[in-house]
């Protein structure tokens, strides 16, 4: 059966995103629910958020915890769920008796050891190894006798021939012959359903119009729709997104990379930085780079998908994070970065109001782990070093900067009447700007990087700047 890759207007929209909670929100994961979600959002549809928790030697309550705060911290709210299929075990034990009794299942009571010596003697003839049907039941057949002390799988009952065929957004058409599938297990011998199962039914009953989702996918996806074509349910779209690559080339591997979407977090990215960056590993609009989510959910109706790998480029995410960072309101920095600056034992009483000193140092930094440290210039009292001051604060400059320090109790304090007040010394003195700034860097902050000197003695105040210079 085959199924275009066009969205329908004529039926709602309905995408879902299912992750497995067994570690944090992968950033492969989060991309893969951001363009089901603008696809959702494109059409006015909805986006389901399902736990695929049946896993339970792996999955954990923390896990969910990460997936859900991943998802609130990028924004990408669900419009339904999140569904959890552990508790969805009576809906599948329903299912499973519906296919018994309409012999599209069936129990197979092989153990472990006979299904692996099966397969080891098709490879010995170089077979593909799979089930080879000992308990499928068929028109005339004889099955083996029950053993007594075995409790059965269930496995489904794949059709033998003919081919299962999808056209995927993606990748195109897809064919796979149905004599390549195996009978799936579809219920382990605790009554426990399986992945391929579970999602199926998933599909169906949430009524999921559009599956977007990893290309590591492809082989469940001719099992699902087999699946599906047995409890008479209609095929959603199918698209499978290449996986992203970390700069060497090879998958995203938690050992060399940052793939956890909250590392981001940890590390000073803000969301929509990330949310953009993500957009444009696998998907294009013309050369836009820069766009809001806004503009993507106008712009994302699966087409331009690329399927080909994407690439992901630290360096490119950083630029495109200091971009938001000198975008974003100043107060809402100020918020984010607060608590960073506690732990560096940032000292806000009687300093220059947060906000204020962002606002002069967001341009030069890409992160906003590097704006709270860039911060701290104001928020800690200076300790410069005794052999910089001795190299820049000379016999010949302490005169100008008693006289610029003397000149500060009255000044009109601007950034202008400041920088004027510096030229003014300058001249007086002989001196070139260096000479000047570089002592006044030393005694005002405690080092000789900072932004225009101007700008930070005003920001300081007069009665810091007054303080500090009095000591020195």
């Amino acid at each position: 059966m085959t199924a275009s890759h066009l969205p329908t207007p004529f039926a709602p929209v309905r995408t879902r995103f299912a992750p497995s909670p067994t570690g944090y929100l992968h950033v492969g994961g989060a991309r893969t629910a951001l363009f089901s979600w603008a696809f959702a959002r494109h059409f006015g549809g909805t986006f389901v958020l399902r736990i695929e928790d049946t896993d339970l030697e792996r999955s954990t309550p923390e896990a969910v915890q990460a997936i859900l705060d991943g998802m609130n911290w990028l924004n990408l709210q669900h419009d339904e769920g999140p569904y959890y299929q552990m508790k969805r075990m009576d809906r599948y034990r329903e299912v499973l008796a519906k296919m018994l009794s309409e012999g599209t299942a069936y129990y197979c009571y092989c153990s472990t050891d006979e299904v692996e010596a099966m397969r080891e003697r098709q490879r010995a003839v170089g077979e593909k190894p799979r089930y080879d049907g000992t308990w499928r039941p068929e028109p005339g057949k004889t099955l083996p006798a029950i053993p007594a002390d075995r409790k059965p799988v269930i496995r489904f009952k794949n059709p033998l021939d003919g081919e299962v065929s999808w056209n995927d957004v993606v990748k195109g058409t897809i064919t796979i012959a149905n004599r390549e599938l195996d009978d799936l297990v579809i219920a382990r011998p605790d009554g426990t359903p399986t992945y391929n199962f579970c999602v199926a039914v998933d599909d169906s009953d949430m009524q999921i119009t559009h599956v977007i989702r990893g290309d590591d996918h492809v082989n469940n996806t001719p099992r699902q729709i087999n699946i599906l074509n047995a409890l008479g349910a209609p095929l959603p779209f199918y698209g499978h997104v290449p996986m992203i690559l970390g700069t060497d080339g090879q998958k995203l591997s938690k050992r060399r990379d940052a793939v956890s979407v909250m590392d981001y977090l940890d590390k000073g990215f803000l969301p929509e930085a990330l949310l953009n960056y993500l957009a444009r590993l696998g998907w294009s609009h013309g050369d836009d780079e820069v766009f809001s989510m806004e503009q993507m959910i106008s712009w994302f109706d699966l087409t331009h998908l690329s399927s080909s790998a994407a690439q992901f480029n630290p360096e490119k995410l950083a630029w495109l994070n200091n971009h938001y960072i000198k975008a974003a309101d100043n107060q809402r920095l100020a918020d984010l970065i607060r608590a960073d600056m506690e732990k560096l034992d940032a000292q806000f009483d009687g300093a220059p109001a947060l906000a204020s000193v962002i606002a002069l140092l967001k341009e030069r930094t890409n992160t906003t782990v590097e704006l709270a440290q860039a911060a701290m210039l104001f928020y800690r009292q200076p300790m410069p070093d005794p052999a910089l001051v001795t190299q820049h604060i000379t016999d010949a400059i302490k005169s100008a900067l008693q006289e610029f320090a003397q000149a500060c109790a009255t000044v009109e304090w601007t950034k202008a009447a400041i920088s004027a007040l510096m030229k003014e010394v300058l001249a007086k003195h002989s001196l070139k700007m260096p000479q000047l700034a570089m002592p006044l860097r030393l005694l005002l902050t405690g080092q000789l990087q900072t932004p225009s000197i101007d700008a930070v003695i005003e920001l300081f105040g007069r009665d810091v700047v007054l303080t500090r210079l009095a000591k020195a």
